[in-house]
């Protein structure tokens, strides 16, 4: 099978010749080359061009046998075409001067086609699709989910308590649906578009959204998710990827999604038992800090979960750290093929 055959039959819970594996975060600062690139360019600068963004996109399929590439971007550019003022600090990370706060900020946010706002997200997956079709290899498109949307806009940026959000969503149930609307808007259109462009699969990133309860996911946040994968669902493979929900995963595949992705937090053999679907993950990001002999278990430790049921794209349970070894991706790339292998 060629990779984006093993990556696509795997979304769909079909027998592969070998575990497909991708990583999040692959186009990244752990490859020397990346670092080199982003020395003479700034993150804004990197997003909106996008032969930059191509070739960050092409820098790990150019080193390892990877099953799936996923388009450089980041998850908050398309709050800045609804009017939010994002900028990219240098060692602090992504921040927004201007927080939502009110609900006039609320109904002055716009929701203007992803073909205006995003062009150059677009653009990029034309040029990577071009570049993946003698490698047959998939190209993954992605957005980040309402809530974490949300919480980022009117957080402002990092935040441990979510106090802001969790202000708005209790005592102005309204506004809030108002801004997840918007949001669910923005989103469908604009993976829609990366379909047209050329992706073949999207993930959906939650990134934030375990810092809620059961209840408060079910209240205030699933109808608008759900929305979301249930417009994009007949269009394409789609991944819906979250942290910190082990306790409620069951409730997150409740939501929608062909593939659920999850952190290092629960077993992955659990986690299939509670989604009752194909499976992503779940790999410590940390273990990838360490030296083989300390990393090699652990990846067995995925694999030996899942066992021989189809429907199991390796991947980490977050992104891959900067710090990490590209040596060591190499290593577990050919592994997650060769055990595979091994267990036929």
């Amino acid at each position: 099978m060629t990779g984006k055959e093993r990556f696509l039959a795997a979304c769909r819970g079909e027998a592969v010749d070998k575990t497909p594996i991708w990583i999040m975060r692959q186009a990244g600062r752990y490859l020397p080359e990346y670092t080199s690139l982003r020395n003479k360019v700034s993150m804004a600068e990197a997003l909106s061009t996008p032969e930059i963004a191509a070739e960050i996109t092409l820098m790990p399929m150019k080193r390892y046998d990877l099953d799936a590439a996923i388009v450089f971007s980041d998850i908050l550019p398309p709050l800045t075409g609804m009017g939010l003022d994002l900028s990219f600090v240098p060692n602090q990370g992504p921040c927004i001067t201007h927080p939502i706060r009110t609900t006039k900020a609320i109904d002055r946010l716009g929701v203007p086609p992803a073909t205006e706002t995003m062009g150059a997200t677009l653009d990029a997956i034309k040029i990577v699709h071009r570049e993946l079709e003698s490698r047959q290899v998939a190209l993954i498109g992605f957005a980040g989910a309402p809530f974490t949307l949300a919480s980022y806009a009117i957080e402002g940026g990092a935040t441990r308590t979510f106090a802001h959000t969790k202000a708005l969503m209790y005592h102005e149930p309204a506004a809030w649906d108002r801004l997840m609307g918007k949001l669910c808007g923005t989103i469908i259109d604009y993976l829609t578009e990366q379909i047209l462009s050329g992706v073949e699969c999207v993930q959906l990133f939650d990134s934030w959204v375990g810092a809620l309860s059961r209840y408060d996911y079910e209240r205030y946040v699933q109808p608008y998710t759900r929305q979301v994968l249930s417009a994009l669902e007949p269009k394409s493979s789609v991944i819906h990827f979250s942290t910190n929900t082990g306790s409620y995963l069951d409730c997150i595949a409740a939501s929608g999604g062909h593939v659920i992705g999850m952190d290092w937090r629960i077993p992955i053999d659990q986690a299939r038992k509670l989604v009752n679907r194909p499976v992503m993950g779940n790999l410590d990001p940390c273990t990838l800090l360490g030296p083989w002999r300390e990393l090699m278990p652990h990846a067995r430790d995925v694999m030996q979960r899942i066992g021989k049921k189809p429907g199991h794209i390796f991947n980490l349970g977050h992104g891959i750290l900067p710090s990490t070894p590209p040596d060591n991706v190499e290593r577990l790339v050919d592994y997650v093929h060769e055990y595979q292998h091994e267990d036929a």
